[in-house]
């Protein structure tokens, strides 16, 4: 349903856009899902967050070290603090949908998604309280829950278009009070 509604988003929103020409289209680039461990230095329990992490995009994840060192907070240059995921192609439209149509919905008190948290960029952040609104994960122990972060990234420039074009591919944004 995403794939279709992104290729004909241009029929869809040249009005509202005031869009000339298809290539101004806003289009999905990219969705990175990512998690930070922090000070997790548990083994166990970082290979459990990259196995659940996977399972619930769909490929292996990448591990993120340290890119300095910072004595506050007790990591070295190198030391692994998180995990990410680049999703391209079928396999964001597939993740999308899943998080859009069955994810979100589960989610404890869920009032939709605020339009502020488009950046100027023209990207949008989510942030995932609890990895178990996922279908794959339903399975496990409360004690094990961890969070994460996904960012939908647009070839949109403005805030306006982005939020727009989000609403027409089923994204569920919250009323604002203004």
């Amino acid at each position: 349903m995403i794939k279709e509604k992104n290729k004909d988003s241009f029929k869809a929103l040249k009005e509202k856009l005031h869009l000339k020409n298809p290539m101004q289209t806003p289009k999905l680039v990219k969705v990175v899902v990512s998690v930070g461990t922090g000070k997790v230095t548990d083994k166990k329990r970082k290979e459990f967050i990259a196995e659940r992490l996977s399972r619930i995009v769909g490929q292996k994840v990448a591990m993120r070290a340290a890119k300095k060192s910072i004595s506050t907070f007790k990591v070295r240059q190198g030391d692994n603090i998180g995990f990410q995921a680049t999703l391209r192609g079928d396999r964001m439209i597939n993740f999308l949908e899943k998080f859009i149509h069955i994810a979100l919905p589960r989610t404890k008190d869920f009032r939709g998604i605020k339009p502020s948290a488009i950046d100027a960029m023209g990207n949008i952040t989510i942030g995932v309280k609890e990895h178990t609104i996922f279908p794959e994960t339903a399975d496990e122990d409360i004690k094990d829950v961890f969070s994460f972060a996904v960012t939908v990234v647009t070839t949109s420039k403005k805030k306006e278009d982005t939020k727009e074009f989000l609403a027409y591919l089923g994204f569920p944004f919250s009323k604002e009070a203004k």
